[in-house]
């Protein structure tokens, strides 16, 4: 939910500024991954307009809050449906009708970490998704 977003960006010291409300609705409503350009074209659609590079930095604070999230496969971004659960959010996607699920998991946050070191590397941020086939597009 949007309010939630809200007050999370204002207890980690961030206003809720209009546009910040803006690309979180956006986020919110349309559930398939959206690049800014996207963002800003719906908000078009509904005559608000922002710049694109407003758009990147609302999206760059928001993932960095984990309030949103960048999937690799298409470059867009996601609203982050899992709020604060704890552990690297993870994304399954599929390759037919473009399900998205995420999930995390803090075990094997941990464990990419520990392989990281057994290589000498201190890692500050895992990305990883899965891609295949949903369990309604296998069956089919």
């Amino acid at each position: 939910m949007v309010q939630d977003s809200i007050r999370t960006l204002q207890a980690q010291g961030h206003k809720a500024t209009k546009p910040r409300k803006l690309v979180l609705e956006v986020l919110e409503e349309i559930e398939k991954p959206l690049s800014p350009y996207d963002i800003q074209g719906v908000l078009h659609a509904r005559g608000k307009y922002l710049n694109h590079v407003t758009i990147y930095r609302i999206l760059d604070l928001l993932c960095s809050l984990n309030l949103a999230h960048k999937v690799l496969s298409s470059g867009g971004f996601v609203k982050c449906s899992l709020d604060a659960v704890e552990g690297c959010h993870r994304f399954m996607v599929c390759q037919h009708c473009g399900a998205i699920r995420e999930f995390a998991d803090k075990e094997l946050c941990q464990e990419e970490n520990n392989l990281a070191l057994n290589f000498g590397f201190h890692s500050e941020h895992h990305l990883s998704e899965f891609s295949g086939l949903c369990s309604r597009c296998y069956k089919k």
